[in-house]
């Protein structure tokens, strides 16, 4: 067997190790030569490492999620060797003057989106499905984030089917105005269902060796840094006039004044709603999706 390693390439001066993605090619599969072999992963950038001959994968050395350092061996390829043909692979040959006919494609053979190998990865421990995804990568390539999304995604739907609906309430259009049909308040002795609250589902996704090194930077730039402060004007010539339709019957019914903090708060949950990748904490080395709101004021 003549054998040639594949090592991990050269990183850069800061950089010690680096992460493996994921195998492309797995033993007794024939690979060409300068073919991607797998994706690592510094704390910097997304690597890519080619087979340095033509042959058949021999040994894969680390496996997926490794930890590996420069001129690393991590696999074998075998240069003399056969790929391996699969017994299921083998097809019988028609008699003589037989008539071959091509198998029409089914719709179950359609390609899947291509992804890269974390976003694979990513998806296949969550349970989400790639034709599920849109991808916003080159040529629509599903990426991390994307990935990181639809795992959000699934969390606050999840949270969305325990909310519980308000039980509708007549009000007069000279108490509410132009408002009636959409802000209608709660009567003081309705009684709210809080046992769907007790569900909070959430969602917790390893960050990858990038990731986490991002976020240590900017908790580093927070803290040296001087931070700067931006300031964004908004026409609340709506909010002003819905409070106004409700302020003086809301004071009588709950003792209390209607202020403008409601009415952030309410705009805080439909952004997250809207945009779920964004209601995510950090817990160490993990991020962690939420299928709730929790609003502090």
């Amino acid at each position: 067997m003549a054998a040639i390693d594949v090592k991990v390439p050269q990183l850069s001066e800061s950089v010690a190790e680096a992460t493996l993605l994921h195998w492309k090619k797995r033993p007794g599969e024939a690979v060409k030569q300068d073919e991607i072999l797998i994706e690592i992963e510094t704390d910097k950038v997304v690597l890519e490492v080619p087979a340095p001959a033509a042959g058949v994968m021999a040994q894969i050395l680390k496996d997926d999620g490794a930890t590996v350092v420069a001129e690393e061996v991590i696999a074998k390829i075998d240069t003399t060797a056969t790929p391996q043909v699969s017994p299921l692979a083998v097809q019988s040959v028609p008699a003589a003057g037989a008539q071959v006919k091509a198998a029409a494609p089914t719709p179950a053979a359609a390609a899947q989106p291509a992804a890269m190998p974390s976003a694979a990865k990513l998806m296949a421990e969550k349970g989400v499905d790639p034709a599920s995804v849109t991808g916003t990568g080159r040529g629509e390539r599903i990426t991390k984030g994307d990935a990181l999304a639809a795992v959000a995604g699934r969390a606050a739907s999840a949270a969305a089917q325990i909310q519980p609906k308000p039980a509708p309430t007549q009000a007069s259009a000279a108490q509410a105005g132009p408002f009636s049909s959409q802000t209608a308040l709660p009567p003081v002795d309705a009684e709210i269902d809080l046992s769907a609250y007790a569900e909070r589902p959430e969602q917790r996704v390893p960050m990858s060796r990038l990731r986490a090194r991002i976020a240590q930077r900017l908790v580093q730039s927070q803290a040296e840094n001087a931070i700067l402060t931006t300031f964004n004007e908004v026409n609340m010539q709506l909010v002003m006039d819905l409070r106004n339709a409700h302020k003086e019957r809301f004071e009588k019914e709950h003792g209390v004044k209607l202020g403008f903090m409601s009415f952030f708060v309410k705009a805080a949950v439909h952004a997250l709603k809207k945009y779920p990748v964004i209601n995510a904490s950090v817990d160490g080395n993990d991020l962690i999706y939420h299928g709730y709101f929790d609003i502090g004021i």
